[in-house]
């Protein structure tokens, strides 16, 4: 099976991340689902910062492929989730925040 034509979204490890190239358009398009992602990713920074809790982080990259990472998230600002080690996804870019 094609990874176009596969919904689920294929795992890379964090250090990959910097390899991918985002879009510049925000992935949500719906105020609901924006809204919600940046309360889910507040919690995942609550999470990461208190227990050092890995959580599923689903993104898309600039040519719409479906990623997953597993990761804490350290920080989450108006533009970015930083991951360890100063990796970054551009909030834009993520769908879907997925707790353990």
């Amino acid at each position: 099976m094609s990874q176009s034509t596969s919904t689920q979204p294929i795992e890379i490890p964090k250090e990959d991340l910097k390899k991918i190239k985002f879009g510049e358009d925000d992935v949500l398009t719906q105020k609901e689902d924006i809204f919600q992602r940046k309360v889910d990713l507040n919690r995942a920074s609550a999470l990461g910062a208190q227990s050092k809790s890995n959580i599923k982080i689903y993104f898309e990259d600039a040519e719409g492929t479906k990623y997953k990472v597993i990761a804490t998230v350290w920080a989450a600002t108006e533009k970015n989730v930083t991951l360890k080690k100063e990796i970054m996804i551009p909030l834009r870019s993520v769908y879907k925040v997925g707790f353990f």
